[in-house]
């Protein structure tokens, strides 16, 4: 860096090494912009949203930053003499001139109007050491042809690279003060106020879960757990469109692409074709059953309805992936490219055990690999910064029991789900089982069992086995068998829908 009086694009020690030649600098901004900001210290709170620390490339250039930034977020002046004192026991500082330097910064700048300038500068350069630095890895790695690295993983690696350096700015790494944690927790709390509902998260558009859950929340791994045929797929796919249709109306009203509603939803169905859930969302919204979609057994006024629903439907902000087979790491890097291109809010994954683990790991147990997938699903719900609602099968144990409400303990495979889960939500229908165990005609057991199923028919239960942040418990569900649709249970139209 140069000294006090002599503001130029040169490195800390005075002399530009090879390196640096090579490198896209621009010391001259970075003064500028700190220049700028002691001159006045609003421009700090113009830039500091995409402008970090480590965008700079001079690291006395960066302790300076940071200093300015630390005093101005606590309420007080970014001043030379204030910055000084802070500083002054770093030897670099030092040797850069001290409170001499940064005098000669804030008399030396520009100017305060084109400050952001300089700071799009800063930061665009940044990308693009960080590019370079991208690109020599990927020379090196590929150069060096390893079995133990194949160029598949050199891929996927290359691509969470370049998605995290994509996100600079946006989500930092490392520690983060437990200040910057309260304010973020403040912001989830004041979302929450002013949303209807007062829901943090992302809504399901089920009242009672909601109201249970509080939404799905950013960062959450969601265990949606049930055994065949309890509707666990429907159920998520009924949650992923609730969430896409808020936040397609809410773009209808105006609301503008930085709206809270709803959510833009990528769903990875690893066992069912895009075009069979597609029929299922068709049936749920045209209210026609899917069987009959299927068949094309439909009359005009059925087909009307199916196609006023694929025209308000073909406008959701919902991405399906079908491929099957998938790894945990070439799921997660769709899922950053999804996001990289089009937003992301919500992750759906159908379903877990049809995951594959790394190379490595699937030639062990079985057990660790769903134990790598299940860290990995919550691993990138964190680096995301997105719900993952993420299905699960359930062990065979659940049938020898009398009572087949579903435990934690009945999780298939590993317990590393229950352990890596902020979630735990079970599927339960008593109506699938009761009709599966019809006692012999004209008997009094006959009876009673006929009394069970009307009061089971249509009923399916949610149950909160485990949740981080708010109570376990019970939600009851209207469950429509030929729409595969679940909704709100208004007991009087229940009642009405019993009659039917």
């Amino acid at each position: 860096m140069a000294d006090g009086a002599n503001i130029s694009n040169s490195s800390s020690d005075g002399n530009k090494t090879s390196t640096d030649e090579k490198l896209p600098i621009s010391l001259e901004a970075e003064q500028a912009i700190l220049g700028a900001i002691l001159f006045d210290n609003e421009v700090y709170y113009r830039v500091s949203a995409y402008l970090k620390p480590e965008h700079f490339y001079d690291p006395v250039h960066q302790l300076i930053y940071d200093a300015a930034g630390r005093l101005i977020s606590s309420g007080r002046i970014a001043a030379p003499s204030i910055v000084n004192t802070f500083l002054s026991s770093s030897e670099g500082f030092i040797e850069a001139g001290g409170q001499s330097y940064l005098e000669n910064l804030a008399r030396n700048v520009p100017g305060s109007v084109g400050a952001q300038d300089y700071a799009r500068v800063v930061f665009d350069l940044a990308i693009c050491r960080g590019l370079m630095s991208i690109g020599g890895e990927m020379i090196e790695r590929a150069r060096e042809t390893s079995l133990d690295d194949e160029p598949r993983r050199q891929l996927e690696d290359a691509e969470q690279a370049l998605y995290k350096l994509a996100e600079t700015g946006k989500y930092g790494g490392g520690f983060v003060t437990f200040r910057a944690a309260i304010t973020q927790a403040i912001e989830i709390a004041s979302e929450a106020v002013k949303r209807e509902g007062g829901l943090a998260g992302v809504a399901t558009g089920l009242r009672d879960l909601d109201h249970m859950l509080g939404g799905l929340h950013k960062s959450d791994l969601v265990i949606l757990a049930g055994r065949p045929s309890m509707g666990k797929t429907s159920l998520a796919t009924n949650i992923a469109v609730n969430a896409a249709r808020a936040r397609a109306a809410a773009l209808k009203r105006g609301e503008g692409a930085d709206t809270k509603e709803g959510a833009v939803v990528g769903l990875f169905s690893l066992e069912m074709a895009a075009e069979q859930i597609a029929t299922r969302i068709i049936s749920e919204v045209s209210g026609v059953p899917s069987n009959m979609i299927r068949r094309g057994d439909v009359d005009q006024e059925e087909f009307d309805r199916i196609y006023h629903a694929a025209r308000e439907l073909e406008t959701l902000p919902l991405f399906i992936d079908d491929t099957g087979g998938l790894t945990i790491a070439q799921l997660a890097a769709r899922a950053r490219r999804l996001k990289r291109q089009h937003g992301l809010d919500m992750l759906v994954v159908d379903y877990l055990q049809l995951l594959a683990g790394s190379g490595k790991r699937s030639s062990d147990s079985r057990v660790q690999e769903i134990t790598e997938i299940s860290m990995g699903l919550k691993a990138l719900a964190k680096e995301l910064n997105v719900p993952v609602l993420a299905l699960s099968q359930l062990s065979r144990q659940v049938e020898a029991r009398d009572d087949k409400r579903p435990q934690l303990a009945d999780l298939r495979e590993s317990g590393s789900i229950e352990q890596d889960a902020d979630v735990v939500l079970f599927v339960y229908r008593e109506e699938y089982y009761l009709k599966r165990a019809e006692p012999r005609e004209g008997t009094a057991e006959h009876a009673e069992w006929l009394a069970r199923c009307e009061d089971a028919r249509g009923i399916a239960e949610v149950i909160i086995g485990k949740q981080r942040h708010g109570p376990i418990g019970k939600v009851e569900l209207q469950f429509e068998e030929s729409l595969t649709k679940f909704s709100n249970l208004d007991r009087g139209r229940y009642d009405d829908y019993r009659r039917d």
